[in-house]
């Protein structure tokens, strides 16, 4: 039997951000935005990176016994869409990554943040998560020594990239996700999407 969380306040506090923003986040994926949408939504990751910071200053990463499964998850999102606080992110990747050495924490989805907070400082990502709409459709953004991307993602669990893509690209293709529908680890919430 799996135990209850230990903060359930903070819990339930998560997940309801990572909800209440998610429909944005996936029309932001599809490009459906308007600018002041746009802005609007910037405005809100803001407060939810916030918010995230404080929870993270209190307690550490908010990792699967603090607040469950889904409130680790609502936290990796929110700190994935940190991208106008990215001193934060670069926190809650340190800070969630502590975590994935103690088995609190997802591995697999550090590995996204890593790489967006690679990208936020004009660096090359190392795991190939992250994706830019081109004119000819989804580009890899860049990243350090393709030749060996697939052994990286594989040492995190992540599939190879070109399955990641392919996977993407049907995500992308199809329906927007309900609330009520599992997060498998990947996000597709910005211009830069993620695999």
């Amino acid at each position: 039997m799996i135990p209850p969380p230990q903060l359930p306040y903070v819990q339930r506090e998560l997940i309801a951000r990572a909800t209440a923003a998610g429909p944005r986040w996936q029309s932001l994926a599809r490009m459906q935005l308007s600018e002041q949408e746009i802005g609007m939504g910037r405005h809100n990751d803001h407060a939810n990176a916030g918010v995230l910071r404080r929870i993270i200053g209190e307690y550490g990463w908010p990792g699967v016994p603090l607040v469950g499964q889904d409130g680790a998850t609502a936290a990796w999102q929110i700190a994935l869409h940190a991208d106008t606080d990215t001193f934060m992110q670069r926190a809650a990747a340190r800070a969630m990554h502590a975590a994935t050495q103690r088995g609190t924490a997802s591995i697999r989805q550090w590995a996204h943040l890593h790489d967006r907070c690679l990208l936020n400082a004009d660096l090359p990502q190392h795991f190939g998560t992250q994706y830019l709409r081109g004119a000819d459709g989804l580009q890899l953004e860049p990243v350090t020594d393709p030749d060996t991307l697939d052994t990286r993602r594989a040492e995190v669990g992540l599939p190879p990239v070109a399955d990641a893509l392919r996977d993407l690209r049907l995500r992308l293709a199809a329906a927007p996700r309900t609330s009520d529908q599992k997060n498998d680890g990947t996000s597709t919430a910005s211009p830069t999407e993620s695999a």
